[in-house]
Formats: structure tokens, C-alpha cells, sequence
């Protein structure tokens, strides 16, 4: 039997300058749990976790931001088992490494109204209302933190 592996997954942290205040990109998925997240999706092979997060920005939100830092955060979880029982592969979860980006004010986003069907820049206080699951909201409010950090 083949050993339980965890899908390579890059995310990306887009900031941008609005007002005194910085937010951030979230998109939604079209599906009733944890819909709100941040852009994100699988590296393919050879790709590097900036190519993907990059290419995933672009697929996503139909934009092209700068590319600041890499994030030492990394968020892994199991596949719940009723969608494991749809896998016809040994992927048992998702291990995701982020980066992080700025884009200008004035940059459109475009959804594609299939895989996201929605998108909101949202302030650190914000976040809350839009990530419910707990150790997801927390990482995202570390990165958002870092990223301010960063852009300081």
C-alpha cells in the first residue's frame, strides 16, 4: 500500500494600501463551509511555491501583484474522511506554505465565477467575520500581522 501524502499547496498574502490602513485579498469559493479564504492552489511539478502562488493569484483574481517575501508559517491539514473516500490517490491533505504581495489601490480583481464566485480586501478587524474556523482565522490574522510588518 502506497504511504498517505499531503498535496503541495502555495497561498498568497495580497496587501494593498487603502487609506491609513492596509488590507488584505480574500476570496470566497462557492461552497457552504469555510467558502472565505485566502488565494490558493496546488503546486504543480517543478513549480516552485511563488510560481504557484503567482499563477494561482492570476487564475483566481485576475492579477498580477508584487512578490515581497516568503512566509515561514505553514498551514497542514487531513482531508476529512468523506472526501478522502472520492480520492483515487494516497493525498491524505493539503500542506500549505504562503507568500506575500502588494498590488496598487486600483488594481481590478476579476473572479471567474466558477472556482471563486466572490472577493473582498478586509482589514485585520475584519477577518473574523469572514474565516470562521478557528486555526485557519488565527494563522491568516499571523500573516496578515507579518505582512504588515513587512509593508512597515
Amino acid at each position: 500500500m502506497t504511504k498517505d501524502m499531503y498535496r503541495r499547496c502555495a497561498s498568497i498574502a495580497v496587501f494593498r494600501q487603502c487609506d491609513d490602513a492596509y488590507e488584505m485579498l480574500l476570496v470566497h469559493k462557492p461552497r457552504k463551509n469555510d467558502a472565505w479564504q485566502l488565494p490558493q492552489g496546488g503546486c504543480e511539478e517543478g513549480e516552485s511555491v511563488t510560481e504557484a502562488a503567482l499563477r494561482e493569484i492570476q487564475e483566481e483574481a485576475g492579477i498580477k501583484p508584487t512578490i515581497i517575501d516568503t512566509s515561514d508559517h505553514v498551514y497542514q491539514y487531513d482531508f476529512p474522511k468523506s472526501y478522502r473516500r472520492f480520492r483515487p490517490d494516497n493525498i491524505c491533505g493539503q500542506r500549505v506554505e504562503y507568500v506575500f504581495a502588494t498590488a496598487p489601490q486600483d488594481m481590478e480583481v476579476t473572479v471567474d465565477d466558477e472556482e471563486i464566485d466572490a472577493f473582498v480586501w478586509v482589514t485585520h478587524t475584519e477577518l473574523p467575520k469572514y474565516i470562521k474556523r478557528k486555526a485557519y482565522r488565527d494563522l491568516v490574522l499571523q500573516l496578515y500581522h507579518d505582512g504588515i510588518s513587512l509593508l512597515s
